[in-house]
């Protein structure tokens, strides 16, 4: 078994409220969810309209599967809409 985890550092330049910044967030982790079937999580920043910080696990019994689902998950969050990447930090074990 294979499990795969990455904390995401996210900026969101166009968020001037926690409303708007919950809409970005929220979207982005159920895309994530659905098309990679990981399991996601807002982890830190909560209180900063701006900031965002998201962690993802994934499993599988094939490395390359969790690599390659790890890869998705950072193709979906580089073209989120109001959402920087700024931080990727990845571990597979």
């Amino acid at each position: 078994m294979f499990v795969g985890i990455v904390r995401i550092e996210l900026h969101l330049p166009v968020s001037t409220s926690l409303k708007e910044k919950r809409s970005v967030v929220k979207g982005l982790k159920e895309r994530i969810r659905h098309r990679v079937h990981a399991s996601v999580a807002e982890v830190d920043h909560q209180d900063l309209w701006q900031r965002a910080a998201l962690g993802v696990a994934v499993v599988s019994g094939e490395h390359r599967q969790v690599a390659e689902m790890l890869q998705a998950v950072r193709s979906l969050v580089e073209s989120a809409h109001g959402a920087e990447l700024l931080e990727w930090e990845e571990r597979v074990e």
